[in-house]
């Protein structure tokens, strides 16, 4: 394990006020000034700046009493993006709203001709994607051939071409003037009905009394926050007014319904809660089953209905953990087979046989933070015989464009790709991925060295005793929320163990003392069988431990190496 402590700006303007520690790590996320933590709804951009949203705002007016069909992506921003658009559309005066969200297993990803043919039969004038589209040349023409009308709402980046739909909004489109490029596909469609309530306000058409869009913003901040993308300012903005939304109660009955079953409380909510505990139950539907199960969940008005479903997609998550463990144990043991022979590739490409499509994603994300380089992990279709891929990359490596480079030096390789900077899909024929794999790995090797792809902890630096402190934890806590490309703050230093036990099979209780301070309580996840040493080197993150109405300092540990305590 490499530590590497985070570099400060020289000077900021940040208020002397703040905690010292909270002080130092703004200034290591390059905040320069007060403004920039500002989170009131002031503070977002305005719906004006992205492009093309008053002509969807146009568009959207003129089909409020006609059939308009959101089509979504399965995954969690894209059931967020599908509630959105119903709920603000059907409050801003739309008669006929539906939804259609593509069985992953069936369909594959995006706007399809397939799903089209399917849409048409609910006879829609005006299909909405949210979340996806902007790939979706063919299913958007076999659309505008029967008559429909299509408006695009995505945020993955565009390839050469764009579909010839009516209007497109995405700030990732070249030459769009929007200061956040980051917005989740729940925010694009956010900012599109920001713009429409704003349209109908100017004509004089809105409902009495007038929609508060802000009370969407619990989902538009768990589609945020599960989407992993980068929490730039504007996207900061968006999640701490949904939190808040959330930790007042003033929330959708799913989410406290999803909340309640992964037993977290919602006044004491955080960013990572949405991530690690709602997120993956509402994916779990898309990755095994339905994501309409996850999509009615979000949409329910009634507690008891929503606690049943919310039931329904933990049990799917429980299911999904399963099949998710059994994977990533058969892949981590192809990787070690890879080891014993040469050196690692720059980039890996995983398959086995019977692999679960939907689970594809999680083991890459899984095997990456491993062996910190790019991984896919491949299942095979079981109605094409097409490898569906999934990617998980690192820092310094822009998957999506590595992809797109690999495409265009070998045609014919790669059947059809799209994503991020760290997340993309693939698909490609069954007999290529030999090909796809040197390929693949010949690109990457373009962009970093075997050198750059070491595993790095990242840390705040080392917190001396005096704020190994409850005071401290909380400031920390407070100044969320913390998330990609915002990340929570951790430190690191060496510690005494005092004592240790097993807890919950796996996890590892600990109570630490440092620099001649009091005896500190800790957690490590998943390493109960972390060897008996008498001090550790670890990076942790400070929190705060609520048990039994007492609130207390807690180090969770990330990372830990044994070593002698005066190191």
């Amino acid at each position: 394990m490499e530590i590497r402590r985070r570099e400060s700006i020289a000077e900021c303007e940040l208020p002397e006020t703040l905690h010292p520690v909270l002080r130092q790590v703004l200034m290591r996320r390059r905040i320069h000034s007060a403004q920039e933590l500002s989170y009131g709804l002031d503070a977002l951009a305005p719906p004006d700046a992205l492009g093309n949203v008053n002509a969807a705002a146009e568009l959207l007016a003129a089909h409020l009493d006609r059939r308009i069909l959101v089509i979504g992506d399965f995954d969690a921003d894209g059931a967020t993006s599908t509630a959105v658009a119903l709920l603000g559309l059907r409050a801003l005066g739309a008669r006929q709203a539906d939804f259609l969200v593509p069985d992953r297993f069936r369909f594959g990803y995006g706007l399809t001709p397939e799903i089209v043919e399917l849409a048409a039969t609910r006879d829609p004038d005006l299909i909405v994607t949210v979340d996806n589209g902007i790939s979706s040349l063919a299913g958007v023409a076999a659309a505008r051939a029967k008559g429909i009308r299509v408006l695009v709402t995505d945020h993955h980046l565009p390839g050469a071409r764009l579909p010839d739909a009516d209007v497109i909004v995405n700030p990732n489109l070249p030459d769009d003037p929007f200061p956040s490029k980051a917005l989740a596909g729940v925010g694009v469609m956010f900012y599109v009905l920001l713009a429409l309530r704003k349209l109908l306000r100017e004509r004089a058409l809105l409902p009495v009394p007038e929609p508060n869009l802000a009370g969407l913003l619990d989902l538009v901040a768990l589609g945020t926050v599960a989407d992993v993308v980068p929490l730039d300012h504007n996207n900061r903005v968006l999640v701490h007014q949904g939190l808040a939304r959330i930790r007042a109660g003033r929330c959708r009955p799913g989410i406290l319904a999803l909340l309640e079953i992964a037993k977290r409380l919602p006044a004491q909510l955080a960013a990572a809660d949405l991530g690690f505990a709602v997120g993956p139950r509402l994916n779990a539907a898309g990755r095994l089953e339905d994501m309409a199960l996850g999509i009615e969940c979000l949409l329910a008005d009634d507690h008891a209905k929503a606690r049943e479903l919310a039931a329904r997609l933990d049990a799917l998550n429980h299911d999904r953990r399963g099949i998710e463990q059994q994977m990533k144990e058969e892949a981590l043991a192809a990787v070690e087979k890879l080891a014993l022979d040469a050196e690692l590739p720059l980039a890996l490409c995983l398959f086995e046989q019977g692999w679960h499509q939907g689970v594809v994603g999680i083991v890459a994300s899984r095997v990456k933070d491993r062996v910190h380089r790019p991984v896919i992990a491949f299942a095979e279709d079981d109605v094409t015989g097409m490898l569906k891929g999934s990617a998980r990359s690192v820092p310094g490596v822009h998957i999506r464009d590595v992809l797109d480079a690999v495409a265009t030096r070998h045609p014919g390789l790669v059947e059809k790709f799209g994503g991020h900077a760290m997340a993309a899909g693939l698909s490609l024929a069954a007999g290529r991925l030999d090909d796809f794999a040197a390929a693949l790995d010949a690109e990457v090797a373009r962009w970093v060295s075997p050198e750059e792809l070491r595993g790095v902890v990242p840390s705040d630096g080392e917190l001396a005793p005096e704020f190994l402190r409850l005071e401290c934890a909380e400031a920390l806590r407070e100044a969320g929320p913390w998330g990609q490309a915002f990340p929570e703050p951790q430190f690191d230093g060496v510690f005494e163990i005092r004592d240790r036990r097993v807890v919950g099979e796996k996890h590892l209780k600990l109570r630490l003392a440092s620099g001649g301070g009091a005896p500190l309580d800790a957690i490590a996840f998943n390493a109960g069988d972390f060897p008996e040493c008498r001090a550790v080197r670890a990076v942790y993150r400070l929190e705060v431990n609520e048990w039994q109405g007492r609130r207390s300092v807690q180090l969770v540990i990330e990372h830990m190496i044994a070593c002698e305590a005066d190191a």
